[in-house]
């Protein structure tokens, strides 16, 4: 009875999704790979794509460093205020964009790439935070005395020692922060401005207005491929460190 219940959550759940999937696949019941060149062929949403990967690839990376960084500083200070780098992953993300947003307005700020880009560094951090204070927190310190022991300094241990066993932590968040700036939206459309447009905001943008054609099915099939890919390769990653 359970898996019986199991199955028909996961039906009403991912069904929508499947049929997605499909409708980019076919047309008048013939199957077809037209609608996946109609995307490749359309400017606006190479555009929109270029958009995307470069916010996704530069915020992963500051994020990862400022996340990794301040995850080290906290084991090695032993603060008392971890639960502040919970707060973006805790709070309503509609809230945090709002209050970015205000934030932005209150300073002037452009809204733009870097107005989104800082948002999403923001809000990355820390997923990199507790993915990376997880791995270190599990290794054995004296390994790093025994470096400088030996005659490395503290820089040299770090990059040589400490950064070589917090790896696979860092390759996950690196994943993680990638997949969530990725298809992100709600903080991207609040802190957009005109002229700068993701693939989120482009398929919103065309189904807020009713256009739901197959080039737009075919265009989130593309995304759901690369965010699954990503998932894959985190939980890969996530088990080889157990």
């Amino acid at each position: 009875m359970m898996q019986i219940f199991v199955l028909i959550v996961f039906t009403i759940l991912y069904a929508p999704i499947v049929l997605v999937i499909i409708s980019s696949f076919f047309d008048a019941g013939n199957f077809t790979l037209k609608w996946f060149e109609d995307v490749f062929q359309d400017e606006k949403i190479l555009k929109a794509f270029y958009n995307s990967i470069t916010l996704a690839i530069l915020s992963t990376l500051f994020s990862v460093i400022l996340g990794t960084a301040s995850a080290y500083a906290f084991l090695r200070s032993k603060m008392k205020f971890e639960s502040l780098f919970y707060t973006p992953i805790i709070i309503p993300e509609i809230t945090e964009a709002l209050s970015l947003l205000l934030f932005y307005k209150f300073l002037s700020f452009p809204l733009g790439f870097f107005s989104v880009l800082l948002g999403h560094i923001a809000f990355n951090i820390a997923f990199v935070f507790v993915i990376v204070k997880a791995r270190l927190s599990g290794y054995e310190k004296s390994i790093e005395e025994v470096s400088l022991t030996l005659g490395a300094n503290e820089v040299q241990t770090f990059f040589r020692v400490t950064i070589p066993i917090a790896m696979p932590g860092i390759v996950a968040a690196s994943l993680i922060a990638f997949t969530l700036s990725w298809d992100n939206f709600i903080k991207t459309v609040f802190t957009t401005g005109p002229g700068f447009q993701t693939l989120p905001l482009l398929i919103w943008s065309q189904a807020a207005r009713g256009v739901v054609s197959p080039s737009l099915s075919a265009l989130t099939t593309l995304m759901l491929l690369i965010s699954m890919i990503l998932a894959y390769f985190y939980v890969r990653i996530s088990i080889k460190r157990e």
